[in-house]
């Protein structure tokens, strides 16, 4: 296992590499002068401030010397501060990021908790009316928008049922009841639409492994079903089900940009939102760097996961 591990955390490195390319890019990608997208055409006028912006930026080096500079800082945590307000990119990051990591892993809590009975129930009783119905909210869930579906969940229960507080954002910490009623509803619009994927693919793997001759075997020993789905065949289910775990996992943080506009809650992604409404470019960097390297990273645990469920990979 450790030798497997080792050798996808060298794999990565390249795959790390490109991302913080694509990420530096950002700021490139502008169409003409950065330093003007940031300040405006009033204040570009005044050329000190226009230059103090320009050299702190690294506008007035070579790019890739302008790279190599970025990337080394970064290697140490230091993004330098943010245009906008002044503050220290890592230290607003360090605020925000927690907050996207609660929701991504509520979001994820929900996603398990209607995938697996749902997916396992229709595996064990394909093309009955229960089959039928998750199929139905499956494709439901594929089909519909998020930011549709959580503007329609704070119409419901917060504007005409009342249940739930519409949007904000309490430190669990502060008060951990409140901060789950607040995160009910995004960590819900969240996780519905990864949950239908995972349903599917759970449902279609349990299937294929009900159909193998050890499970025949296992039925012939006289062993119960329960005993047969639960023990044998569930664990080779979820090879394939660690494959779609791993991929929406980025979902998450890509989806958390936009829930976290709609539900006003004050992580990664609205950082993200406001930095390029006010063109604050190195935070935009800085963000979209750490969340990439974090799907990179759920990405080799979901490798080192398949390893677990299946010891023959290890050899590949």
């Amino acid at each position: 296992m450790g030798k497997f591990v080792v050798r996808r955390l060298v794999t990565s490195v390249p795959t790390i590499l490109i991302v913080t390319v694509l990420a530096f890019s950002i700021i490139l990608l502008l169409p003409g002068d950065p330093a003007l997208a940031i300040l405006g055409e009033e204040l570009a006028r005044d050329k000190e401030l226009y230059q103090t912006l320009r050299e702190e930026l690294g506008l007035d080096r070579p790019i890739p010397v302008q790279y190599w500079d970025w990337f080394t800082k970064a290697l140490r945590g230091n993004f330098g501060v943010s245009v906008r307000n002044r503050q220290p990119i890592v230290e607003a990051i360090a605020q925000k990021m927690p907050i996207t990591i609660e929701l991504g892993v509520l979001g994820m809590l929900v996603a398990l908790c209607i995938a697996f009975p749902v997916g396992v129930v229709s595996a064990v009783r394909p093309r009955s009316a229960f089959d039928t119905i998750g199929t139905l909210i499956a494709v439901g869930g594929v089909a519909t928008p998020s930011f549709w579906f959580g503007i329609m969940l704070i119409y419901l229960l917060a504007v005409w049922l009342r249940w739930l507080p519409p949007s904000g954002y309490i430190d669990p910490f502060t008060d951990l009841g409140t901060n789950l009623k607040l995160m009910l509803m995004p960590a819900f619009t969240l996780g519905t639409h990864s949950a239908a994927s995972i349903m599917r693919q759970m449902r279609s793997s349990l299937i294929e492994a009900l159909q193998q001759e050890y499970i025949v075997t296992a039925r012939a020993k006289g062993l119960g079903e329960r005993t047969v789905v639960m023990a044998h065949a569930l664990k080779n289910a979820m090879i394939p089900v660690v494959t779609i775990l791993g991929l929406h996992i980025g979902h998450m943080f890509g989806g958390a940009v936009v829930i976290e506009t709609i539900f006003s809650v004050p992580g990664a992604g609205r950082l993200l939102v406001d930095s390029i409404f006010f063109r604050d470019f190195p935070v935009v960097q800085a963000v979209v760097l750490v969340m990439a390297l974090g799907v990179v990273v759920c990405n080799l645990l979901a490798d080192v996961a398949y390893a677990y469920l299946d010891p023959r990979i290890r050899y590949a």
